[in-house]
């Protein structure tokens, strides 16, 4: 059987902010990765480590002074480099659906949740007709569990968590064939976080040519629905793994990410030492080795992504053999 290309291929992404002075900010360093039909690759990491940066690039919403290096390639589209004529009237809300970290910047503060939802489906699915624009509207809203007693509120109106989720239905309208979602459960109790996230796997299984590319520091979240992880670091990714053993006996390699999930309530509650580098004077080697004890002589030189880990001393691998001891 013929493997289905991805929905989505990262190959060299690099971000640069230029600042007054010449000075260079590296939010976004040589990441690669694919997010396959049918998948949900969680991207995990402390805030600040350029998650969203990277959303940014891929749908176009960089600043000026932004400098984007790679390829990101969605389809035969490269996102990086398409106009934004294009990434306005066919990407965008089309072909990306987005769920954004900060939902009250993406709602139209003089306009209902309501007209906005029937504008959407409108415009993205076709819909015609006052009764079957007010349907479809509600349906949308009752996937994100938006109370419908609250569609006729502008968004001013709104609790964070209730603008969050006005701004998932939004993004589920047009059934994008990627659904890029920047930290969904901002705002949300657990109860809610679980049903959101739910949508969201439900959007891509709904559709097998579909796929999610989910941003989160909730890691409970994604081990929820991801199927793969990928942990961000100071701008770079530095593991990539099957979320089943990344979360499961066998855990990640990468010190950093074993540190992300033994910091975790349920588990150690042991937060990692130190603090993150300041992206515009990152070291030479790896950014983790101040805060990482398997550092030696050798964590001066950056380590590469080869096969799923960068690092030069990861944490063994652990055999079935390991498991059933």
């Amino acid at each position: 059987m013929t493997e289905r290309p991805p929905v989505l291929s990262v190959r060299g992404l690099s971000v640069r902010f230029l600042l007054p002075g010449g000075r260079r900010i590296a939010a976004v360093t040589d990441a690669h990765f694919d997010v396959a039909p049918g998948e949900c690759l969680a991207l995990i990491g402390e805030s600040g480590c350029g998650k969203s940066v990277l959303a940014s690039a891929l749908l176009g919403l960089l600043p000026a002074n932004a400098q984007t290096a790679g390829r990101a390639l969605l389809g035969d589209l490269d996102l990086l480099t398409a106009d934004e004529r294009t990434l306005a009237r066919t990407v965008r809300g089309r072909r990306i659906g987005l769920v954004p970290q900060s939902p009250a910047a993406h709602l139209t503060p003089v306009r209902t949740i309501r007209s906005q939802l029937e504008e959407t489906v409108a415009e993205l699915r076709g819909v015609r007709g006052r009764a079957a624009l007010r349907e479809a509207a509600e349906q949308a809203a009752e996937r994100a569990a938006f109370p419908p007693d609250h569609l006729d509120r502008h968004p001013h109106e709104l609790s964070g968590g209730l603008a969050q989720r006005a701004a998932t239905a939004l993004a589920l309208v047009g059934g994008a064939p990627l659904l890029l979602a920047d930290e969904p459960t901002t705002g949300l109790d657990r109860d809610l976080v679980d049903r959101t996230v739910d949508e969201l796997r439900r959007h891509v299984d709904a559709d097998g040519d579909r796929a999610l590319l989910m941003i989160t520091h909730d890691l409970a979240a994604a081990e929820r629905v991801a199927d793969r992880v990928a942990v961000m670091y100071a701008g770079r990714i530095v593991e990539l793994a099957d979320a089943q053993a990344f979360f499961g006996a066998q855990g990640p390699r990468h010190p950093y990410s074993r540190g992300l999930l033994e910091a975790l309530p349920d588990r150690a509650f042991t937060p990692i030492p130190g603090l993150p580098p300041e992206l515009g004077d990152l070291p030479d080697g790896c950014a983790f080795a101040p805060r990482c004890e398997r550092t030696t002589g050798a964590c001066t030189t950056l380590p590469l992504l080869t096969g799923s880990v960068a690092c030069h001393h990861p944490v063994p691998a652990v055999t079935s053999e390991d498991i059933r001891a």
